[in-house]
């Protein structure tokens, strides 16, 4: 049974809940976060009612706060295809965990070894290296991309990589022009001069399964309310570089991982709301992926299903956006427009239209209730590399989106 949209929808409230005029939003934000489903909302007042409590005492609740913590690790664990919940840390967000390893690593880090950084990445995946890279006298060096098609070029990569170089970090997905870079070939360049590689996954999560084992890095990093969750991030990493980095603790915590790189007392209700939504994207798999599943596979297998089945539905939805955005006299679009190519770029696409600011463009489309993104979303080093100061305009695709909201925004752009 093929996915469709329609089937979800009823799920997320926000999708039904009319605008001043009495239209329904048109949610194009979705490489910011996307909407989540009720499962998800409830799941935070069910976490209040009935196992809010700190972790590790002996009375019912917080038993149960600590059963509902290790399901979600083994949930997210099987999201990632990760080899143990022990190597799925769960934080704030995306940036404080890209902090607090690149803190940690910097420990083992001496002045002379080199990061390598690329041009396409979100800062939350610069940043933190350049950071480290200028306390303690390391060298960075800087991949470039391909401005035609804004893919990575691995030339450059190679170029960069020496038997200096220490830390590798790339994302999986850009979040602003949808590239998929080849991270599986990217972890195996780093491994072969001794690097560590790691991925940011943020833009990869909602759209692509997901194979840290397949892909052989070394650190992977995504947020879950990119994926319909709560405001989460989450790290996964190699159980011996977890138990073994230096981790900012304080003392009486414990000193095994993943929750040495916990700091503090977890936001649990979102755990609980994380868990929902892992439990959201498996239903998506029975339902859509019941007829090529045997009975007998796991959660893994599952969800993987499921991430198949919208990931060709979004490319569909993305075929006729870009189809339409050519189209149209005056626009411009970044990265892979080959239909042919569609497997190596997420739904999130970025486009500006001859006389007219991005800003202009996104408030113009805000008053007609389509949500959209402008400016460099963080991408800083991409927009400087194709040479769009004020950024650009990003429209970005999810699960619940339609056709018909597809066509809207089309219209729309042709009538600016």
């Amino acid at each position: 049974m093929s996915f469709h949209a329609e089937a979800i929808r009823p799920h997320f409230p926000s999708l039904h809940l009319p605008a001043d005029d009495g239209s329904l939003p048109i949610f194009l934000d979705n490489p910011a976060g996307t909407q989540v489903p009720l499962s998800v909302m409830r799941a935070v007042t069910a976490y209040y009612m009935t196992m809010n409590a700190n972790s590790g005492g002996a009375f019912a609740t917080s038993r149960r706060n600590d059963e509902m913590a290790q399901r979600t690790r083994e949930a997210m664990a099987d999201f990632l295809n990760a080899a143990s919940a022990s190597e799925i840390v769960i934080g704030p967000n995306m940036t404080t965990l890209s902090f607090s390893l690149s803190r940690s690593m910097a420990q083992l880090l001496a002045p002379g070894d080199e990061i390598v950084l690329t041009r396409m990445d979100h800062d939350a995946n610069v940043a933190p290296w350049a950071h480290i890279a200028r306390e303690q006298g390391l060298n960075l060096k800087w991949v470039d991309i391909r401005p035609t098609d804004c893919t990575l070029d691995m030339d450059s990569l190679e170029a960069a990589l020496s038997e200096r170089t220490k830390i590798v970090a790339t994302v999986q997905a850009s979040n602003a022009v949808g590239t998929v870079n080849p991270v599986r070939q990217i972890a195996g360049m780093a491994h072969a001069v001794g690097a560590w590689h790691v991925v940011d996954a943020v833009q990869s999560a909602p759209h692509v399964p997901i194979d840290v084992a397949e892909i052989g890095c070394d650190f992977l990093l995504c947020s879950s309310y990119k994926f319909y969750g709560p405001h989460l991030g989450i790290m996964w990493g190699r159980q011996d570089l977890l138990d073994s980095l230096p981790a900012y603790k304080v003392r009486p915590a414990k000193d095994a991982a993943p929750y040495r790189w916990e700091n503090g007392t977890p936001s649990y209700e979102t755990w609980n709301a994380l868990l929902a939504c892992l439990d959201h994207w498996e239903r998506i798999g029975e339902e859509f992926g019941a007829a090529e599943l045997p009975q007998y596979v796991g959660r893994r297998q599952r969800m993987k299903r499921g991430m198949m089945a919208v990931q060709t539905y979004e490319r569909e939805l993305v075929s006729a956006l870009i189809d339409g955005l050519c189209a149209i006299p005056g626009v411009t679009l970044v990265g892979i427009t080959d239909g042919a190519r569609f497997d190596q770029r997420v739904p999130t696409v970025a486009m500006v239209k001859e006389g007219h600011a991005p800003d202009e463009i996104a408030s113009y489309l805000a008053d007609n209730n389509i949500y959209v993104w402008s400016g460099n979303y963080y991408a800083v080093e991409i927009m400087e590399r194709i040479n769009r100061p004020e950024g650009m305009v990003r429209i970005g695709i999810g699960q619940y989106n339609t056709i018909d909201e597809i066509n809207k925004l089309l219209n729309l752009l042709e009538l600016l």
